[in-house]
C-alpha cells in the first residue's frame, strides 16, 4: 500500500520510541481503572486479585500477536494492513472498517464520560450548557493539538499518561502501608457463570493496545519501536492494575459494592486531598483516552481511503502539518454530533465485537504472516513458533462465544453496511 501519491504532501516520521510508549500506555489505562476493582470484587471476591493477573497473561498473547506482526510492516492501518495482507482486501477492509466505527462509537461515548466526571468537580458539567461545553471543548481541543501534528498529538499523550499515572502510582504508594492483607485470601469459590462475566470485563481492561500500531506511518522506526512500546505497555499496566487491585482489596472492605472505590479507599487512608486527586486523575484519563481515539481512529480511516474505500478527501494530508486533516476532523465532528445527541449508545454495542474481530483477523493473520516473513531481518521472533497466535486465536474465540446476542447482531449489521461500503471502492 502507498502512503502517498507523487507530489503530494506526505506524513512524516516525528513520533519516537517513549512517545509510542506513551500513546501505548494511554489507549489503555482509562477511566475504567477507577471501576475496575468494584467490579471485578463483585464478581470473583477475594479471587479478583489474581483474576486480574491471569486477564493481563492472557492479552500479553494477543499483544506478542501485534507485535509481531507490527515488526513486518512500517506503514498505517495495523490490523487493517495485517489481515489484508494475510486474508485479502474484502477481509482486510472489514476489519479497519470496524475498528474505526468503534473509534468514532469511543470518543462519543469518553466525551460524555468527560463530562460526568467533571460534574465531580463542576457539578453545572451533569446536565445543560456546562456539560455540553464540556463535550465541545473535550473534542475540539484534542481534535486540534492532532490536526496540527502527529508530534503534538503524541507529546499531549505522554503528558496524560504521566498525569494520569501519578494518582494511581500515589494510591497504591500510600495504600500499601494501610492493608489488611487478610482481605486478599479468601476460600470463597467464583460462581461458575460469573467467570464468563468476568473474562469479558477483566480482558477488556486490556483493550486499547490494538490501536498503537494504526498510525505506524509516522513513527520514526515502526518496526523497531512498535514491539517495544506494546511488551513495555503490557508489562507497566499489568503490574499497575494488580497493584491497584491488591491496595483495593485490602483497604476498602466493602470493595463490591462500592460505586467509587478508588476515591472511597483513597478517603478512608489518606483524606480529602486523595479524593480529590483521584478525581482529577480520572478526568485526565479520560481525556487521554480521546485524545489517543482521535489520533489514531483517523489513521484507519486514512489507510482504508489510500487504498481506494471512501472519499479520496481522507487519503489527503496537509502541506504544513503533514497530517490527513479531513480523516481526523470529519471523524471528530461526527462523534461530536454523537455526543451531543446520545444516539451513540447502539453505535457502543458494536465495540466487543469489532475489538474481537481486530484480535481474531490478526491472530489468525500472523499465522500467515509468520511464513511468509520468516526471514525478514530485524522482525520480532517469538517463542513457540505458531503457540503464541493459536492461544491468542483460541481467547478471542470464547470471548466471541461469551458476547451477548445485542452485540453479535451490532456487528453483523457492521459488517453488512461495510460490504456495501466495499462495493464502492475507487478504481
Amino acid at each position: 500500500m502507498s502512503q502517498t501519491t507523487d507530489n503530494a504532501p506526505t506524513l512524516i516520521r516525528a513520533v519516537s520510541r517513549w512517545q509510542i510508549v506513551g500513546l501505548s500506555i494511554n489507549d489503555v489505562i482509562g477511566s475504567g481503572i477507577y471501576l475496575l476493582p468494584a467490579a471485578a470484587a463483585a464478581l470473583l471476591g477475594p479471587a479478583s486479585l489474581w483474576a486480574v493477573l491471569l486477564a493481563g497473561l492472557a492479552a500479553s498473547l494477543l499483544v506478542l500477536c501485534y507485535a509481531q506482526a507490527a515488526s513486518y510492516f512500517d506503514q498505517a492501518g495495523g490490523a487493517y494492513l495485517y489481515t489484508r495482507e494475510a486474508f485479502g482486501d474484502f477481509i482486510g477492509f472489514e476489519v479497519g472498517w470496524m475498528a474505526w466505527l468503534t473509534r468514532i462509537a469511543s470518543i462519543a461515548a469518553l466525551a460524555n464520560g468527560l463530562a460526568l466526571a467533571m460534574s465531580a468537580l463542576w457539578p453545572a458539567a451533569a446536565h445543560g450548557p456546562a456539560h455540553t461545553a464540556v463535550i465541545v471543548l473535550g473534542i475540539g481541543a484534542v481534535t486540534w493539538v492532532n490536526v496540527v501534528g502527529v508530534k503534538s498529538g503524541a507529546q499531549m499523550a505522554v503528558v496524560l499518561t504521566l498525569a494520569k499515572l501519578a494518582p494511581l502510582l500515589i494510591f497504591v504508594a500510600v495504600g500499601v502501608f494501610y492493608m489488611d492483607w487478610g482481605n486478599l485470601s479468601g476460600s470463597t469459590v467464583p460462581v461458575r457463570a460469573n467467570l464468563t462475566e468476568a473474562a469479558l470485563l477483566l480482558l477488556f481492561a486490556y483493550a486499547g493496545f490494538e490501536n498503537t500500531p494504526a498510525a505506524a506511518a509516522e513513527y520514526e522506526n515502526p518496526k523497531r519501536d512498535v514491539p517495544f512500546a506494546m511488551l513495555t505497555m503490557i508489562a507497566v499496566v499489568t503490574l499497575t492494575y494488580v497493584a491497584i487491585q491488591a491496595v483495593a482489596l485490602g483497604t476498602l472492605p466493602n470493595l463490591a459494592t462500592s460505586t467509587a472505590p478508588l476515591a472511597e479507599a483513597a478517603g478512608r487512608f489518606a483524606g480529602p486531598a486523595a479524593v480529590l486527586l483521584l478525581t482529577l486523575g480520572a478526568v485526565v484519563s479520560i481525556l487521554g483516552n480521546i485524545g489517543n481515539s482521535v489520533l489514531m481512529g483517523p489513521r484507519y480511516l486514512y489507510a482504508l481511503a489510500v487504498d481506494g474505500y471512501g472519499p479520496a478527501l481522507f487519503a489527503r494530508v496537509h502541506p504544513r502539518w503533514h497530517t490527513p486533516v479531513a480523516a481526523i476532523v470529519v471523524p471528530a465532528a461526527i462523534a461530536l454530533a454523537l455526543a451531543l445527541s446520545g444516539d451513540f449508545v447502539q453505535l457502543a454495542l458494536l465495540s466487543v465485537v469489532a475489538r474481537l474481530a481486530t484480535y481474531i483477523g490478526t491472530a489468525a493473520s500472523l499465522l500467515v504472516l509468520q511464513k511468509r516473513y520468516a526471514d525478514k531481518p530485524g522482525a520480532l521472533v517469538l517463542p513457540g513458533g505458531r503457540l503464541i497466535p493459536l492461544l491468542a486465536l483460541a481467547v478471542s474465540l470464547v470471548l466471541l462465544l461469551a458476547t451477548t446476542t445485542a452485540n453479535l447482531l451490532a456487528g453483523a449489521a457492521a459488517i453488512g453496511v461495510g460490504a456495501v461500503v466495499y462495493r464502492l471502492r475507487r478504481r
